[in-house]
């Protein structure tokens, strides 16, 4: 089953990222967060606001002093620009525009900084209350927060959809680590807060900006499901070069069981693994691969890193991946018509050789066509082919 019909979709790498005039014209990425603590009913109403943060007309529900209580807990955003914030989040709440542990994103225009901003939003209980806030609340009514993470201008707001669900599972973090017996907000709260786009956003651009040319054997590896162990090297690294893999593989957008049996095939192929040598000053990659496809990715990526946004290196590797499910998605294609017409078993041939990922793509296709005798016939073919190539 082909998991993503991109086939008729063309991507250029070098296109990914605009022009370097284009992103200097970008306002710099600011973040910022809120928590308040939320009582009151949230009505089913959806008409008013539009999912942009915009007014949609006059039939909006206003908040009842007497049912609802949207109390600030914490903020890093200026004292003049933070209620502007709390008028939008209410309007929503008072909507039902909130499913408790699933974020949204919106644009929401604040004086400062004077353009629209990306803003994450979501409502989660937790069963003990903060001693400060538990006085004001219903013994009977579990404690609801609502945490906004604000981050980008309105252009990256699009991009901000692509971390929504990395948000969500921070949310989780959070709720694990408010501690209701202290006697007010915690500082490891307060910090884990305000560490929100450094935690989320950021370890994409960290690690282009760590590995540089170098990214070219993470993005082989990743492509390739090609285990990848480290030596000496820190945690924050570590975890973010972790990220990126998880980030940058296929996991989810083919069948899993093919997955599953790449990796294998890929272990007992190599018999080793990919070492990052972190013990000296810059990364050095052990039993690393490559190909012209993950060098052209390369270059998109250290181009991106012209203009500094770090939503940008997200976008820039989801295009990878699809890229990637469209290569794959052709030659299977093909494959099918060469089982029948051998014209077609050549088109399948030049595909590989002036794909840039050839070697992996083949690998994939022919995990996946295992059982399947007539298909498993022309990737042998296939496979002989560039062997012979490679002589």
């Amino acid at each position: 089953m082909e998991s993503l019909d991109g086939d008729e979709k063309e991507l250029e790498s070098s296109e990914e990222c605009g022009s370097a005039e284009e992103r200097r014209l970008e306002p710099p990425p600011s973040s910022h967060y809120c928590l308040y603590s939320f009582r009151g009913s949230r009505l089913t109403q959806n008409r008013g606001d539009s999912d942009d943060g915009r007014s949609g007309g006059t039939n909006a529900e206003t908040p009842s002093g007497d049912d609802f209580s949207l109390s600030l807990v914490d903020t890093n955003l200026p004292s003049e620009v933070e209620p502007e914030l709390r008028s939008f989040i209410a309007k929503r709440l008072s909507k039902g525009a909130f499913f408790e542990g699933l974020g949204n994103v919106a644009s929401v225009e604040l004086r400062i900084p004077g353009y629209r901003v990306g803003c994450y939003y979501c409502l989660f209980q937790q069963e003990k209350l903060l001693p400060e806030i538990a006085a004001m609340e219903s013994e009977q009514n579990p404690s609801e927060y609502v945490v906004c993470f604000l981050g980008g201008s309105e252009k990256g707001l699009e991009l901000e959809h692509t971390f929504r669900l990395e948000l969500d599972k921070y949310i989780q973090g959070l709720k694990n680590n408010m501690n209701c017996e202290d006697r007010s907000l915690g500082n490891d709260v307060k910090s884990y807060l305000n560490s929100w786009f450094e935690d989320v956003v950021c370890p994409i651009q960290r690690v282009v900006l760590l590995l540089q040319e170098k990214l070219t054997f993470l993005l082989h590896a990743a492509l390739s499901y090609t285990p990848v162990e480290f030596k000496e090297s820190d945690e924050k690294t570590k975890r973010d070069i972790n990220r990126f893999l998880s980030v940058a593989s296929l996991q989810g957008l083919i069948h899993e069981g093919t997955m599953t049996s790449l990796c294998m095939a890929m272990t007992e192929e190599q018999h080793k693994s990919v070492i990052i040598d972190c013990s000296g000053p810059q990364p050095q990659f052990h039993n690393a691969g490559s190909n012209r496809f993950c060098e052209d990715w390369m270059q998109a990526f250290l181009h991106g890193a012209e203009g500094g946004n770090p939503f940008l290196f997200r976008q820039v590797l989801e295009n990878f991946k699809l890229k990637a499910i469209q290569d794959t998605n052709n030659l299977k294609r093909f494959i099918r018509q060469a089982e029948m017409n051998h014209y077609a078993l050549f088109k399948c041939y030049m595909f590989l050789k002036n794909c840039g990922s050839g070697d992996i793509l083949l690998k994939i296709v022919k995990v996946e066509h295992e059982e399947m005798p007539e298909a498993k016939s022309v990737v042998a073919v296939l496979e002989e082919f560039m062997r012979e190539a490679l002589v």
